[in-house]
């Protein structure tokens, strides 16, 4: 898990375009007029928060500018700050919603290639890590090799893996790993699910089969539905979860590859498009690179304390 340190470390790609940027608009004091915060918008657009993001930003911090007379670059920068962290704490909240029932069902879904059957199987080892029983499920069933690639997660981990051969009926699946689960008083089921892409109607129809076979076993499952995406797509995330969400509905983001891009400004995007809670983000290979997403350290890493007078 990277701490504070570690993530600053992490979304050094993001972070070093951004502060350049920062530190030639503001370069010789000056005066912070209409020409600056369209720098501002420049930069942050550059980060890949996006056109709308950018925009709404850079309006609350003329707003903020006005009310609080702001008269040097620093305290620009430190409103920036607190308007990106007032932005993100809304999407900031426990790893997952405290239930007392057992076992909490976990969907993951994404498109393919965006790192979802990874961050499933680091989800998994969180959890066994602190305690936890947990199962997963192998419910993408077409495309070729994902059933063995979390089974080969599970052997890693030894954690137990419910799967079918290639091809089988994903709902199938679920419906039998929540039956095992129950049977071995599992505390955290996490499921899986086909990748296709996020235009297919074909995988939509699936997810939503998946989601209806479950709730005639329990109304209440599955618990979460949380959405892979890879930051390194950019704003191409956004019409992902857009299309997911019509599908069905999410209940949180985890954001992957964090690190090595140069578009980690993506994650101010998706909290302002979205609200959804941001659960995890991931920020290097190994197992242990998943962390709890934490909106100070985020803002911390992304915006530094930087030498603007």
């Amino acid at each position: 898990m990277a701490s504070g340190e570690g993530l600053f470390a992490r979304l050094s790609s993001t972070r070093q375009p951004l502060s350049t940027g920062l530190l030639g608009i503001f370069k010789g004091r000056p005066a912070l007029d209409d020409s600056l915060y369209e720098a501002l918008e420049d930069q942050l657009l550059m980060a890949d928060l996006g056109v709308y993001t950018s925009q709404s930003l850079v309006s609350t911090l003329r707003q903020k500018s006005r009310q609080n007379k702001y008269t040097t670059a620093q305290q620009l920068l430190q409103g920036l700050r607190e308007t990106i962290l007032e932005t993100l704490g809304n999407c900031q909240q426990n790893e997952l919603n405290s239930r007392p029932d057992r076992p909490q069902v976990i969907l993951m879904v994404g498109v393919n290639g965006v790192g979802k059957t990874t961050t499933l199987a680091k989800m998994a080892n969180r959890y066994q890590d602190m305690g936890s029983k947990v199962m997963m499920a192998a419910c993408d069933t077409f495309r070729a090799a994902a059933i063995e690639q979390l089974q080969s997660w599970g052997a890693r981990l030894d954690i137990p893996v419910v799967a079918q051969s290639h091809g089988a009926d994903a709902a199938a699946v679920a419906f039998d790993a929540y039956s095992a689960a129950c049977a071995r008083k599992v505390d955290y089921l996490l499921i899986d699910s086909a990748g296709r892409q996020h235009t297919d109607g074909d995988l939509m129809a699936q997810l939503k089969k998946i989601k209806n076979v479950l709730a005639k076993a329990n109304p209440d499952i599955p618990h979460e539905v949380l959405i892979t995406v890879d930051a390194g797509n950019g704003q191409n995330v956004i019409s992902q979860v857009e299309n997911f969400q019509k599908a069905i509905p999410l209940t949180g983001l985890c954001i992957a590859k964090l690190d090595g891009t140069a578009r980690g400004g993506v994650v101010v995007a998706l909290a302002e498009k979205f609200r959804l809670p941001i659960k995890f983000i991931g920020v290097g290979e190994a197992v242990t690179d998943l962390s709890p997403f934490n909106a100070d350290k985020f803002v911390a890493a992304l915006l530094p304390d930087l030498p603007v007078g």
